[in-house]
């Protein structure tokens, strides 16, 4: 398997080009692919718009994938071709859709598929729609948990103050409440989140830094 040029960074892994149809995922990390495209194919085939998976022989650490096209939707809002309102609106509904396929392993009837890592650098917009990439984080547990780190994401952003794109994310964070309503629990839910990310190796000090302002900032516009 010839690998040609690296499309993307992100924290934990990089994606290159195979060909016009196909790209590699690599980790950087001793991170285990398989339980991801389990989970890919999966919710594909309850209709949810995640990339085709593409069997392959390949190391544990390599997943292999349709080649989309479209730009994420983080640069969508960035280039204008995409509103606030609209951002917030369609993270919450991809929750919302995600979060009506039964969970694959668990004897939890209330458990769900959850991808716990939900935000718009993790949505690409195709010619067929918003696609979800990125599912290292998946797990299955309360559709709760999944709606409060997309929100507790969203609001690191938006309460960094060197942050040019502070204001964006908290508008795109209010609009993303606003869709998900009273499923949003800002309570234990909540803390969870907030105790999940800062237990990720792949943020920053200053990041983790922020999380009481961000959880604060919810509960605030959750409030209203």
């Amino acid at each position: 398997m010839e690998i040609g040029e690296l499309l993307g960074k992100g924290r934990s892994a990089d994606v290159y080009a195979l060909d016009d149809e196909r790209v590699l995922r690599r980790y950087r990390l001793p991170l285990d692919a398989r339980r991801e495209s389990a989970v890919m194919e999966y919710v594909a085939q309850h209709g949810f718009p995640v990339p085709r998976v593409h069997p392959a022989e390949r190391p544990a650490t390599d997943l292999v994938m349709e080649r989309l096209t479209g730009p994420t939707m983080l640069r969508a809002l960035i280039d204008g071709e995409i509103t606030i309102e609209e951002a917030g609106r369609t993270l919450g509904r991809l929750l919302r859709r995600l979060h009506e396929i039964p969970a694959r392993l668990s004897a939890d009837p209330a458990d769900r598929i959850l991808h716990l890592d939900l935000h718009p650098d993790n949505v690409l917009l195709t010619p067929r729609g918003p696609v979800v990439i990125d599912w290292c984080n998946t797990e299955e547990g309360p559709p709760a948990l999944d709606h409060a780190l997309s929100a507790v994401i969203l609001a690191q952003e938006a309460v960094h103050p060197e942050n040019e794109l502070a204001a964006p994310a908290r508008s795109v964070l209010a609009a993303l409440l606003a869709e998900l309503g009273d499923t949003v629990d800002t309570g234990e839910p909540m803390d969870r989140a907030a105790a999940r990310r800062a237990a990720n190796a792949t943020l920053t000090k200053r990041e983790i830094d922020l999380l009481d302002d961000a959880v604060a900032l919810i509960r605030r516009l959750g409030a209203n």
